[in-house]
């Protein structure tokens, strides 16, 4: 990881250090990805084929997770590994159930009553990576919130296996959602399959999920398509990055980089301290535990994007840490709820030395689909709320069109819209 200090930089070089590695690149990713959606659109299943055998190096003869593969699946997972699933389950079933939107009704005036209902989002393209690392932490936070959501069709893709299987830790998670279809697919296409529709994948209203930059792609080509999708939120690479004061433990700090680091090359990972000694003794544990990790190639080229920064004080690092919007925000503080207040933009946000990242990645309860690349400023991470739609319902009695109606006369008229208020006037008319 290179040393920086953030006061010597100027705005260009803090606007460079401050790039995500893939924005360099979006250009490339752009043309490959439209060109997968482009032969999706055009070939359905036949494209979806070709690619997972280019790509994933796999021809498969059935794209859809049978239920005898279900049955395999879970019967080759070790028992603890099931027991931790469903532990974790639990925890984010609690959570999100928790902070699930509800309906509500109100009297705005008498006899005028406005409600909101809640109606689940229906089919639903959930994506869960596998790549060099399986993902069932991800089926875990994509199905829960979309079955306490009530969305009664479920798809979800997944990259295959080299033998043409799709992972059975994913599968077993998948299967928290008792109607979830599972497709091997992965990549731009299996976005392109659950956004545009083939002779085997349902086109979905919204897809949700992370992925690399070619997924985070070719979700943004798909929504801009005439009658696209909607989808989650920007999820791209993942991003971690830590505040540090100097009683931070360099080793926990150390081990934190090195968690979002060895998801993929294209991750990037920050430390901003206000401690020289702290910089240098985490670049050294950062060092030595490298040389104890079997990703330790991936992390590496992860780190070759990432830095050390130098900051004038804390306040400063929260500022820089609000400007770069990161998915997962460390506060490797003495009193960092003490300072929760002056953050603005984060995906998620873990507190103190005893908070690692790792526990918001599988079983705190809180949801690890986040939003990546800066979107932090404007976008939330995953919830129940993620998968429904809100309805409003007015309900006007006579009384309501006396109370209500002169007001909304006065309004349209204002606004040249003679029709509208014609609507209302005749009403109180037909009253009179």
């Amino acid at each position: 990881m290179k040393r920086m200090c953030w006061d010597v930089m100027d705005e260009a070089a803090r606007d460079a250090v401050l790039q995500r590695p893939t924005q360099a690149a979006s250009g490339a990713v752009c043309e490959s990805v439209r060109g997968i959606v482009k032969d999706v659109a055009a070939q359905g299943d036949i494209a979806l084929r070709g690619w997972t055998r280019l790509l994933d190096g796999v021809t498969l003869d059935a794209m859809e997770v049978s239920e005898q593969e279900f049955a395999d699946a879970e019967w080759a997972l070790p028992t603890t590994l099931r027991e931790a699933v469903v532990e974790a389950a639990s925890r984010i079933k609690a959570f999100h159930l928790a902070g699930a939107p509800q309906p509500y009704e109100i009297d705005t005036a008498p006899g005028m009553r406005c409600e909101r209902v809640l109606r689940p989002i229906s089919p639903v393209g959930l994506y869960v990576p596998a790549g060099s690392a399986p993902l069932p932490s991800t089926a875990m936070m994509l199905v829960i919130p979309a079955t306490l959501a009530g969305c009664k069709e479920i798809i979800l893709c997944t990259p295959p296996r080299a033998d043409g299987t799709a992972d059975p830790a994913v599968l077993f998670a998948a299967r928290l959602a008792p109607n979830v279809r599972v497709f091997k697919l992965g990549g731009a296409q299996a976005i392109a399959a659950m956004g545009l529709g083939t002779g085997t994948v349902p086109r979905c209203e919204k897809l949700f999920g992370p992925g690399n930059a070619y997924v985070d792609e070719a979700k943004r080509q798909i929504a801009q398509l005439s009658n696209g999708p909607a989808i989650d939120m920007p999820a791209g690479p993942s991003e971690v990055l830590v505040i540090a004061d100097a009683g931070g433990d360099p080793d926990f700090i150390a081990a934190d980089l090195l968690s979002q680091a060895e998801h993929g090359p294209d991750s990037q990972v920050f430390l901003l301290s206000d401690s020289t000694d702290l910089l240098e003794r985490v670049a050294s544990c950062i060092d030595r535990q490298l040389t104890t990790l079997p990703r330790a190639s991936i992390a590496r080229a992860a780190l070759d994007a990432s830095l050390l920064v130098e900051v004038r004080d804390i306040e400063q690092a929260i500022e820089i840490s609000n400007r770069y919007a990161p998915e997962h925000l460390i506060l490797a503080l003495r009193q960092p709820r003490v300072w929760l207040n002056k953050i603005t933009s984060a995906g998620t946000v873990f507190m103190g030395d005893w908070t690692p990242e790792s526990l918001g990645d599988y079983c705190s309860g809180s949801n690890h689909v986040l939003p990546t690349g800066g979107a932090a400023r404007a976008w939330s991470g995953l919830s129940v709320s993620s998968f429904t739609k809100a309805l409003t319902i007015q309900t006007a009695t006579r009384d309501g069109l006396r109370n209500v109606g002169p007001c909304a006369v006065e309004l349209a008229s204002a606004e040249g819209l003679q029709a509208h208020a014609l609507a209302v006037q005749l009403r109180l008319g037909a009253l009179a």
